[in-house]
């Protein structure tokens, strides 16, 4: 057959089987810094168990008496009631007419909206409108907004999609620094250190919170004594 009867690609195609082949990278790139945001996490939780085993509950305590020394210092009374403002009620209207899961296709576009139906629910309950709108802007540009069949479908698919993949790295990056700037982080990092010159850190934190909470405790006798 002679390579002249050969369809060529159409700049549509050869555009989309770039994106395909930076998407691919692009999840390569974040299954790799998923791996890494994963194992700093195990590896921060692991320290937490035997954090919270040591100083946590004595930390735990000496809030449960703070929190009482407070009560008997001041009565605080709070009320609440919803009213959601004319912005909240007006976007919550227009975002259930563009994700309302009866506008699905099928079962699986259903679900997707389902579940992002009831964050929505959540944050108007909360009147929270930032938190709307941001749940907006995400259906608007997902992949799964995107209509029709065909190259340029599949090609603003793919786009949107590679900008879920970046969008996804940037947290992933954020969550990490957040990590390594993290409290628990650097008790983790003393601990380390402490541990090579034959110390406990965690110990030394558990005997300071052992006084503080013996001051609290007299503070809290002295109060209830007062009010006797």
């Amino acid at each position: 057959m002679s390579s002249s009867l050969v369809r060529q690609l159409t700049p549509e195609e050869l555009e989309l089987e770039l994106k395909q082949a930076e998407l691919i990278n692009l999840e390569t790139q974040l299954a790799q810094r998923e791996l890494e945001l994963a194992t700093f996490q195990a590896e921060l939780h692991a320290f937490e168990y035997r954090y919270m085993q040591v100083v946590g509950i004595r930390q735990e305590e000496l809030e449960r008496l703070n929190a009482q020394i407070s009560k008997y210092m001041t009565l605080l009374a709070s009320n609440h009631r919803f009213q959601p403002s004319a912005d909240l009620k007006q976007l919550y209207r227009e975002i259930a007419k563009r994700i309302h899961p009866d506008l699905a296709t099928d079962p699986q576009e259903r679900a997707r909206r389902e579940q992002l139906m009831a964050l929505v629910n959540q944050a108007y309950e909360a009147g929270d409108l930032v938190r709307l709108k941001a749940l907006f802007k995400d259906w608007e540009n997902s992949p799964e907004s995107v209509q029709g069949q065909g190259v340029n479908a599949d090609l603003m698919r793919t786009v949107r999609q590679i900008c879920q993949s970046q969008n996804r790295l940037q947290q992933i990056e954020k969550q990490i620094l957040e990590l390594q700037q993290s409290e628990l982080h650097h008790i983790h990092l003393k601990t380390i250190n402490f541990n090579k010159a034959g110390l406990d850190f965690l110990m030394e934190m558990a005997r300071e919170c052992d006084q503080s909470i013996a001051m609290a405790q007299q503070q809290l006798n002295e109060l209830k004594a007062k009010l006797d």
